[in-house]
C-alpha cells in the first residue's frame, strides 16, 4: 500500500526554510519565576506529521485499510510487540506512511552552508499546565512568546529572552561534562547522527536505557526532543522521522491545533492517559507545534482537556546574540534538554 501511494510533488514544497520549535526552555524560565509552591506536570510529547491531501483518493485508499486518520486508536504497543529496536513492526501502517513521506519532503530539502560562529535562532510561542497546593487540578497557562538563541557547535553561551527577562545559556563544547549529547544537541551535533534509521533507533534506545516511563516512549520522547528543540540537518531529520515509525505505538490524529491557533495533521502516541502529537501543515509538510491532550479522565484533568501546546513563529539562523546579552542572568545548559 505504502509503495502504491505518491511521493508529495516538489512544487508544494515552501521555498523558505523549516520551523522549528524550542520549547523546553520555557518551561524551566516559568519554574524559575513561579511561587515555590507551584508544581509542575511532566510533559508527554506526540509526534505528528501533515501529508498533502491534494489526492482524495489517498485517504480513502487508506481508510479502507484500516482508517487513515483514527482518532481513537488506543492499542497499546506493549499488547502487540515487545519494546526494543530490534522488534519494530515493519507493517506499513497509515502512520508509517506519514512518516515516510514527511521524511522524503526533509530529505529533499537543501543542507544549509552555517558557519560554527553563528547560532540557531528559534522563536515559539508556548503554554503549560500545572497544579499547586491549593489546586490540585491541571491549569494550562497563558501562552508565552521566547526566543532562543543556541551556538551552531556548543562552544559559544546562548541565550534565551522570555517576558522581558534574558537568561544566558551556558555552552556545551565537546570534550566536557556537558559535551553535545541526544540530551544536550547542537547543530554539529545533529550532523554526525546516523543516518540508517535503525542503526539511529538502536543509538537512541541505547542510550536511553533505564530512562522515563519505558523503552518504547523513551525514544519517542528523544526523537521528539530533537525534532521539535533543533534545527535539524536534512538527512538527520529524515532518518529521525523514519526511526519514530519503527516505535510500536504511533498512530495518526486526522486534525490538531497548536499554540498559534493552525490545524495540522499529525501523528500521535498515547502513554499514561496523555496523547503526545507533533502537528504538521496538512500541504507543505512544515512542522507546525505540539500538542499534549488527556484521553482518559484522571484526578487532575478530564479527557479532551489540553495540557501543554506549542507553535514555532520562526527559525533563522543568526550571526550574533542580540545586543545587551552580556548582562543576561545565568541559566539552564545551552543545549535543549527536556522540560519537567
Amino acid at each position: 500500500m505504502a509503495r502504491l501511494l505518491p511521493v508529495p510533488a516538489e512544487r508544494n514544497l515552501p521555498g523558505r526554510r523549516h520551523q522549528l520549535l524550542k520549547d523546553h526552555l520555557m518551561r524551566e524560565a516559568q519554574q524559575s519565576t513561579a511561587a515555590a509552591t507551584a508544581k509542575s506536570r511532566p510533559r508527554r510529547r506526540l509526534a505528528f506529521v501533515a501529508i498533502p491531501l491534494a489526492a482524495g483518493a489517498m485517504a480513502a485508499a487508506l481508510a479502507a485499510g484500516g482508517g487513515l486518520f483514527d482518532q481513537h486508536s488506543t492499542t497499546s504497543p506493549s499488547s502487540a510487540v515487545a519494546s526494543g529496536p530490534s522488534s519494530h513492526p515493519r507493517i506499513a501502517s497509515p502512520a508509517a506512511v506519514l512518516l515516510d513521506r514527511i521524511a522524503t519532503v526533509a530529505a529533499s530539502k537543501p543542507s544549509l552552508a552555517i558557519r560554527d560562529d553563528q547560532y540557531v535562532r528559534i522563536t515559539s510561542k508556548a503554554a503549560y499546565s500545572s497544579i499547586s497546593d491549593t489546586d490540585p487540578v491541571l491549569r494550562l497557562g497563558k501562552p508565552e512568546v521566547t526566543q532562543f538563541w543556541f551556538s551552531v557547535d556548543g562552544s559559544r553561551p546562548g541565550l534565551m529572552r522570555a517576558d522581558g527577562t534574558d537568561i544566558k545559556l551556558d555552552a556545551s563544547p565537546a570534550g566536557t561534562d556537558k559535551a553535545p549529547a541526544l540530551s544536550n544537541p547542537t547543530y554539529r551535533y545533529l550532523e554526525s547522527l546516523p543516518t540508517d534509521p535503525d542503526k539511529l533507533l538502536k543509538k537512541i534506545y541505547d542510550e536511553t536505557k533505564g530512562k522515563g516511563p519505558g523503552p518504547d516512549q523513551e525514544a519517542f520522547v528523544t526523537i521528539g526532543d530533537l525534532l521539535k528543540n533543533q534545527l535539524v540537518p536534512p538527512k538527520a531529520s529524515a532518518a529521525l522521522y523514519k526511526a519514530a515509525a519503527r516505535i510500536p505505538g504511533v498512530t495518526v490524529v486526522s486534525d490538531a491545533v497548536d499554540a498559534a491557533g493552525r490545524h495540522g495533521t499529525a501523528v500521535a502516541r498515547v502513554h499514561d492517559g496523555e496523547r503526545t502529537e507533533w502537528i504538521f501543515d496538512r500541504q507543505s509538510l512544515e512542522f507546525l507545534g505540539e500538542r499534549s491532550v488527556m484521553v482518559k479522565d484522571t484526578p487532575s484533568a478530564k479527557a479532551g482537556q489540553v495540557t501543554a501546546t506549542t507553535a514555532v513563529l520562526a527559525r533563522t539562523i543568526a550571526d550574533r546574540l542580540p545586543e545587551g546579552w552580556e548582562r543576561a542572568g545565568a541559566g539552564p545548559g545551552a543545549a535543549p534538554g527536556r522540560a519537567s
